[in-house]
């Protein structure tokens, strides 16, 4: 069981953008980790020293790289 943090949004709200975020993925293959997981780290550490319960680093900062790029209307964080 994973912890729960200060930072943590729940599940409800975070189900009202998940669909925004995922249009930001290209599906080549079904998606291995939940997005709610790798969301919920939008508040900030460092990629590396991610805690053991999140999906690996490199699969969270490659979400948050798809998120933050440029789109018309903004990223799909500012949409967020």
């Amino acid at each position: 069981m994973r912890h729960t943090y200060p930072s943590d949004l729940r599940r409800e709200p975070f189900e009202q953008i998940s669909a925004l975020l995922e249009s930001g993925r290209k599906k080549t293959a079904p998606r291995r980790v939940d997005l709610y997981d790798v969301f919920r780290l939008r508040t900030g550490c460092q990629w590396r020293a991610l805690p053991s319960e999140y999906p690996k680093w490199r699969t969270v900062h490659h979400s948050f790289t798809i998120w933050s790029e440029p789109r018309e209307g903004g990223s799909l964080l500012e949409q967020a």
